[in-house]
Formats: C-alpha cells, sequence, structure tokens
C-alpha cells in the first residue's frame, strides 16, 4: 500500500489555478486528482498510496472548511494544504486546529506548497504503516487458540509459569508449551515485546476457566 505513488488531491472551483497546480504538481513527480468540488471529490475513491489534499477554502455548496471537519471523522484523516485568495486570520486559526497542514493565500510561492505536500505525504505515509502494522499483529493474534489467547494475557502480567498454571488449572510444561506457541505466532522476541503487542491489541485478563477443562 505505501509503496504507491505519492497522489496530490487538488480541489478548486478556478479551471485555471487546476491546471496550474496539476502542471506544477505532475512536473515535481506526483500523481494529481483534479476536482471542482466537494461533491466531485466525494464521488472519487481515495488512492491507496500516500496522499494529501490541497483544498481551496471557497468552494460553491460544501467548503472547504466544512469538508475539513467532515474528514476529520474518517478512519484515515488526510492531510490538508488549504489555499485560498480570500483568507483572513480567524479562517486560518480554524484550518490550522482542524489539523491542517499549511494554509497558504494566493498567490503562493511553489516552494512553499511542495514542502507542504512532502509534509502531508510523510505523515500519511506514516498512518498508512501505523495501520498496516496493526492489521498485521490483529492477524497474527487472530492465528491463536483461545487457551493461547489466555495465556498471552496472562503472561504479559509478569506471572510465572506455574502462576498460570496454577489459575488455569494445568500443568506448567502445558503452560511452558503455549507461552512458546504465543511467542513463535506473534513473532515475538522478548517479553517486553509481547507485552507492547498485547497493550495495542488492548488485551485484557479475562475470569480464567473453570478447573478441569482440557488444555
Amino acid at each position: 500500500m505505501v509503496e504507491q505513488p505519492p497522489t496530490v488531491m487538488v480541489i478548486d472551483d478556478d479551471p485555471g489555478v487546476r491546471d496550474s497546480l496539476g502542471k506544477l504538481l505532475q512536473s515535481a513527480g506526483f500523481r494529481v486528482l483534479l476536482f471542482g468540488s466537494v461533491s466531485e471529490f466525494c464521488e472519487a475513491d481515495l488512492p491507496e498510496g500516500p496522499t494529501c489534499l490541497v483544498l481551496d477554502v471557497r468552494l460553491p455548496g460544501q467548503s472547504g472548511l466544512e469538508l475539513q471537519r467532515e474528514l476529520a471523522g474518517n478512519k484515515r484523516r488526510l492531510p490538508i494544504i488549504f489555499i485560498t485568495g480570500h483568507g483572513d486570520i480567524p479562517m486560518s486559526v480554524q484550518a490550522m486546529k482542524g489539523g491542517a497542514i499549511e494554509f497558504l493565500t494566493k498567490p503562493f510561492r511553489e516552494q512553499d506548497l511542495l514542502e507542504a505536500i512532502q509534509l502531508g505525504h510523510a505523515r500519511d505515509r506514516a498512518q498508512l504503516e501505523q495501520e498496516q502494522a496493526m492489521a498485521g499483529l490483529k492477524a497474527r493474534f487472530e492465528t491463536l487458540t483461545p487457551r493461547e489467547r489466555e495465556v498471552m494475557a496472562f503472561v504479559v502480567t509478569g506471572r510465572l509459569n506455574k502462576q498460570i498454571a496454577a489459575d488455569l488449572s494445568v500443568s506448567e510444561i502445558t503452560i511452558k508449551v503455549h507461552r512458546g506457541q504465543v511467542m513463535r505466532k506473534m513473532r515475538a522476541s522478548s517479553l517486553p515485546d509481547l507485552a507492547r503487542m498485547a497493550d495495542q491489541l488492548q488485551l485484557t485478563l479475562t475470569k480464567p476457566h473453570s478447573p478441569g477443562r482440557v488444555a
């Protein structure tokens, strides 16, 4: 996913601005998607690779600031660079408080825009990598048996094998086997590494099964 070419999505209702931005960004090596309105943008699919949004503040229909608030609730929060020919301080403050990368007033320096885009792509790339890592972690956790998940929850609390064995009413050797399987399947290099994974998964210790259950 993150190996896809970086994309810049531009929303501006001025055809001349869209054309000039498109040429600039393509010459800089970016994949460029141009839109004349928020509605056009909403009909498009988000690119898979690192992406940022160059967004005009004043647009027909839904404004750029309104779109920013709407996107803030999405799982993937696109980095936004605002551009405007009619900016003011309250508007820029609102945009920056909403998490915008930059707020540029037309006419702006091309270098300022390109630097902001680089920052936006770096931020989105980090988010995509984090999502990929979390997806991989969840997939590995899904390979654990119910008993192995239970043992993992005990292990990361720092309890010894014999203590866990007593808690679960099984033999210590059984716990050693389960513990080894957990470390292997989760690809954990150490107990702190496994504990970090458990924290990311928000794994909590559940009540032990009743005595006599087969491990």
